[in-house]
């Protein structure tokens, strides 16, 4: 079964519109996990205009599942990821103002600096994944520089189900064909949702683990947390 992690950030969106601490972050963090979640997922920007640094230690210290920050590898990032050690870093190439990730590695442009994060975050015993889009060469490119797996970034993949979901999912289905050949792991996240979930989970060949938020979110609006979450996971069966 593929895990789901849950993306925590919109929850810290809305905390942090009224100040406070309405929603309470951290415990749903922890009611995530006891409604089923695998993981918990965080993308700390460097505006915090969602979730802040601060809130990393304090979520280390109650996610018993698995921890995975995300994030454009700044030195103040890596100072983070090497303090607090999550189970897992996804490296992501978004810029300081982009309003969500949109975009992989090219892991060919950036083969030397992608190494060197890379190996001081294993030296650090922390497995490290790498958002990538479903193009081969990149996927070779996530190998060479020492990535314990790669993120499919699925926005593209979302945007064009609803029109042709066999073509949609078609580059992703190749390009998990050659990580699995490489023995890359395969994670996937951007606009996944409860439409599109159950089908690109079906193409995709030894799909670890998902990770969602905004349209998790959106839907326990309607439905709740916990029934949402339960939800997904039967999506991932």
């Amino acid at each position: 079964m593929t895990r789901l992690s849950v993306n925590i950030n919109k929850v810290a969106l809305v905390r942090n519109s009224r100040g406070g601490n309405l929603p309470n972050l951290i415990q749903v963090a922890k009611d995530c996990e006891s409604f089923g979640a695998q993981g918990i997922t965080v993308h700390p920007r460097p505006d915090e205009r969602h979730i802040r640094y601060s809130d990393i230690p304090l979520l280390k210290e109650v996610v018993k599942t698995e921890f995975n920050i995300e994030g454009n590898p700044s030195d103040k990032f890596m100072n983070l990821l090497l303090d607090h050690k999550p189970t897992q870093a996804t490296l992501v190439p978004d810029s300081p103002e982009a309003l969500t990730s949109d975009q992989g590695w090219d892991t060919i442009k950036h083969h030397d600096f992608l190494s060197e994060i890379i190996q001081s975050l294993h030296d650090a015993g922390i497995r490290v994944s790498i958002f990538v889009d479903p193009i081969e060469k990149f996927i070779e490119g996530a190998k060479k520089v020492g990535a314990d797996r790669i993120e499919f970034y699925t926005g593209d993949y979302a945007k064009n189900y609803l029109n042709d979901p066999q073509e949609a999912v078609a580059a992703h289905a190749r390009s998990a064909r050659l990580a699995n050949e490489l023995d890359l792991g395969i994670n996937a996240g951007h606009d996944l949702n409860l439409d599109n979930l159950k089908y690109y989970k079906d193409h995709i060949e030894n799909l670890l683990e998902v990770s969602i938020g905004h349209a998790l979110i959106c839907d326990a609006m309607y439905y709740g947390l916990q029934n949402t979450i339960q939800m997904y996971l039967r999506q991932l069966i």
